[in-house]
């Protein structure tokens, strides 16, 4: 079957930009988990969050392909979506798949679930910016040191360990999931989607 091929501006610069970005900080944040990182951890978790503010804005007020609107499709769609892919000619979309936009939503609350409970399980040690509000707020001025320097650990801080680490190996089962849907994705509509990420650019196929 001949397909005629063009290709069109998907991904805008700063989408790609974010993606990248979020790539290399997630990948600092896991690396450094270790108590002896535990700055640059927690660094890298802080940008992790202005990404995350970044993209749910431009999911909103963004260029057509990176608006939410694009890519959030019904569960109909998305199980039609999955069944085409068993044919081997499932519909092409200029953007995200219905798949991929499930996959999408996924990473994004498996990141605010993360970093959420990254910042509780700072706070129990008395740093981050939660700890900063909690001693200002509601710790009385004579106890703050003490919480400042641990007195109060252990209230609490095994649970948002525990929970961290769990929405961080949930995030290790989406990014290969996701990691698979981008090959099986570039395969079957033949289109290098990790090339698209960089240009920003996709084939159009027209049958």
């Amino acid at each position: 079957m001949m397909h005629d091929t063009s290709s069109i501006k998907v991904w805008d610069i700063s989408i790609r930009l974010f993606h990248w970005s979020l790539v290399i900080f997630f990948v600092i944040a896991y690396i450094t988990g270790e108590v002896e990182t535990e700055t640059l951890h927690a660094w890298a978790g802080y940008v992790i969050i202005a990404l995350l503010v970044y993209r749910l804005v431009w999911g909103l007020i963004g260029s057509c392909y990176a608006r939410f609107s694009d890519f959030i499709y019904s569960p109909a769609a998305i199980r039609d979506y999955l069944k085409s892919l068993i044919t081997l000619h499932p519909k092409h979309y200029p953007g995200h798949n219905p798949a991929g936009g499930l996959m999408v939503i996924l990473l994004l609350l498996g990141l605010m679930a993360t970093s959420w409970s990254g910042l509780k399980a700072y706070e129990a040690e008395g740093k981050g910016p939660l700890a900063v509000s909690t001693i200002s707020l509601t710790i009385p001025t004579a106890q703050a040191d003490d919480w400042k320097h641990g007195k109060y650990q252990g209230r609490g801080d095994d649970f948002w360990e525990e929970a961290h680490e769990a929405c961080v190996s949930f995030m290790l089962l989406l990014i290969v999931l996701h990691l698979g849907g981008v090959a099986v994705s570039s395969l079957l509509h033949r289109e290098n989607l990790v090339r698209a990420m960089v240009t920003g650019r996709k084939p159009v196929h027209r049958e």
